[in-house]
């Protein structure tokens, strides 16, 4: 597999959000677009990254009104990049090096091209079909 590109296996389709957004219309974006983040944007910069977990873990069960509290106030600040042409294997040291379950894909001139996530690994890592099924579902 070390010759599978992140490009190869990244999502394509990203999702901004401003920093403002009330997490009730970010969790209704992502149910939208299947899938499970969204990249934070503060003005033309990206701000941090929000994932579903976040959402629960971060406001949810703290307490917080979903309709009140903003992307911006859960979000992950530190921003973890991989360039596209770097090989899946790269991808998920990465993610073990960071402790973090995405990564933000970039091209040569580091803008935003997608997002590659341990879902996405485990499709093309895994030998053993079962994870793979479940990460696909």
């Amino acid at each position: 597999m070390t010759g599978v590109r992140v490009r190869d296996v990244m999502t394509k389709e990203v999702v901004y959000l401003p920093a403002g957004t009330p997490l009730d219309e970010a969790a209704r974006a992502m149910r939208d677009a299947d899938i499970g983040d969204v990249v934070v944007t503060d003005g033309p910069g990206l701000f941090g990254l929000v994932t579903d977990r976040d959402i629960v873990v971060r406001a949810i069960a703290e307490g917080r009104d979903v309709r009140q509290t903003t992307l911006g106030s859960v979000a992950t600040r530190e921003i973890v990049m991989i360039e596209q042409n770097s090989t899946v294997t790269d991808a998920a040291n990465l993610m073990r090096e960071r402790a973090v379950r995405r990564i933000l894909v970039c091209d040569i001139d580091r803008q935003l091209v997608g997002i590659v996530s341990l879902g996405d690994l485990a499709l093309r890592l895994d030998p053993a079909p079962a994870l793979s099924d479940i990460a696909e579902a």
